[in-house]
């Protein structure tokens, strides 16, 4: 029972992000909040409010593992299963200001979480953790980088091409699109909590830990609107927009969902989740060099190299455990 209701949660979860989204683009719509903001912001956050649900569902209920372990899990699975597999379907061309913006935002997002987690290294406290201060230091980041991406929006509306909104000449009324936006949240809190809840059963009845279960079974079913995302893109001849897609993704999963769990519950971890960070800044960084090298493309033999380190990396945590 416990199997079918982590399944239920995570089709909420999934179905509650698309909901959500669709709502929030066609409210902005009536709002007429220029189209670039909404796909810099919505589809981008969008795709990451079933990490956002499950973490800070998890920090609520004191499930530090969980909370941690599906960021970093979700972030690993981005940069590697889902960007090697989009690169495998279709080689990626990367615009230049990611190369120089948005991969090294999430590269200082990821080397400062590292930082601020190595308590017992850098200071006299007898154990690693995330405490408030660094939470709140991290929406702090995360406002600056809202205040980055809405300053380019502003300045390229005029020539960006939007994608995953849904166009249309009648103007859309107010009512549905609430409705959606709600029902979509409602999945999303729900689901979170089922996932919370039968992930932490699921873990005692293997021997898991928290923390396995965060990196493995809730990273990767948090990471479905990214996966479903990406692969439309790369099936639809335009996977140059999942690169941004999943950095922006992996950058709001770092400042916006760590710290807002973090300032609701601070989270004390385990000296093992120290090497799944490292892991995560090392990917990132590859995923820059590959995107620096062959005129900014991506090819299939590096998406290749990306899905071989999940399966590597996959293995060696269950090993871990």
């Amino acid at each position: 029972m416990s199997y079918l209701l982590l399944i239920v949660g995570f089709v909420l979860l999934v179905k509650g992000a698309d909901l959500f989204v669709e709502g929030s683009s066609k409210l902005a719509k009536i709002l007429r909040i220029p189209p670039i903001i909404i796909g810099l912001t919505i589809v981008a956050f969008g795709t990451s409010t079933p990490e956002a649900a499950v973490s800070i569902s998890a920090s609520i209920n004191g499930s530090e593992g969980i909370s941690l372990g599906n960021v970093i899990g979700s972030n690993l699975v981005n940069i590697s299963l889902i960007l090697g597999l989009t690169t495998v379907i279709t080689p990626m061309i990367v615009q230049k200001k990611t190369i120089v913006k948005e991969i090294p935002l999430a590269l200082l997002g990821s080397v400062a979480l590292l930082v601020m987690l190595l308590d017992t290294s850098l200071t006299s406290e007898t154990v690693n953790s995330l405490s408030r201060t660094d939470g709140i230091i991290l929406l702090l980041f995360f406002g600056v980088f809202v205040y980055y991406i809405v300053e380019v929006a502003i300045k390229n509306k005029n020539n960006q091409k939007i994608y995953f909104i849904e166009k249309d000449d009648k103007k859309p009324s107010v009512l549905p699109s609430l409705l959606k936006l709600f029902i979509g949240l409602g999945g999303l809190v729900l689901g979170g909590w089922l996932v919370v809840k039968y992930g932490q059963e699921i873990a005692l009845s293997l021997g898991m830990s928290e923390t396995l279960v965060g990196l493995t079974i809730v990273a990767i079913g948090t990471s479905l609107p990214e996966l479903v995302t990406s692969v439309t893109a790369a099936l639809k001849k335009e996977s140059e927009i999942a690169l941004g897609n999943i950095i922006g993704s992996n950058i709001f999963n770092i400042m916006f969902v760590l710290g807002i769990s973090s300032t609701i519950n601070p989270i004390t971890i385990s000296s093992n989740i120290v090497i799944d960070i490292v892991l995560m800044i090392m990917v990132t960084f590859v995923v820059m060099i590959f995107a620096t090298t062959h005129k900014r493309k991506i090819n299939r033999i590096e998406g290749s190299v990306l899905l071989a380190i999940y399966l590597a990396y996959l293995t060696f945590i269950i090993i871990r455990n």
